[in-house]
């Protein structure tokens, strides 16, 4: 599997994800059409325009959180991770855009074996999103159980 195990990571280990994704306008209209989210700021140009202080429609910042998410599993939890138990302090300093590319890095922050678990640990991560100018978009922790490495 390309995910980490339990006893692959490290506290403070830092790991910068490789893919980068660009978001297009589809992404954007389709999955806040598929949440059901009526938002004009995320739908409709004109209202953007006229009535925020960004000038245009931005990115809905649930898709740029699952995004990032995404962007991690390859090189992080691919195969390795049982569940996610939590995500905490998501906040969005900057908004994407259709057009922006996002990049992300995680952090390790805590770990420690499951008590219920002993094939198991619970990790918990920062991860940062930055967009193609290196300016921070969206910052979270997530908590998630994973696998430890199989004993033969």
């Amino acid at each position: 599997m390309p995910g980490k195990y339990y006893e692959d990571l490290e506290v403070g280990q830092v790991i910068r994800h490789r893919l980068g994704r660009t978001i297009t306008e589809m992404d954007n209209v389709l999955f806040t059409a598929l949440t059901m989210n009526t938002q004009p700021l995320h739908l409709n140009e004109d209202f953007a325009a006229q009535h925020t202080p960004f000038g245009r429609r931005i990115v809905n910042g649930i898709f740029t959180l699952g995004l990032a998410v995404g962007l991690t599993v390859s090189e992080l939890t691919e195969g390795t991770i049982v569940a996610n138990l939590g995500y905490e302090e998501v906040v969005h300093p900057r908004p994407m855009y259709h057009g922006d590319t996002l990049y992300v890095e995680s952090q390790v922050l805590e770990k420690r074996e499951s008590r219920s678990r002993p094939d198991r640990g619970i990790v918990k991560f920062r991860h940062i999103g930055r967009n193609q100018h290196g300016e921070e978009v969206i910052r979270f922790t997530r908590t998630v159980l994973v696998l430890k490495r199989p004993t033969p």
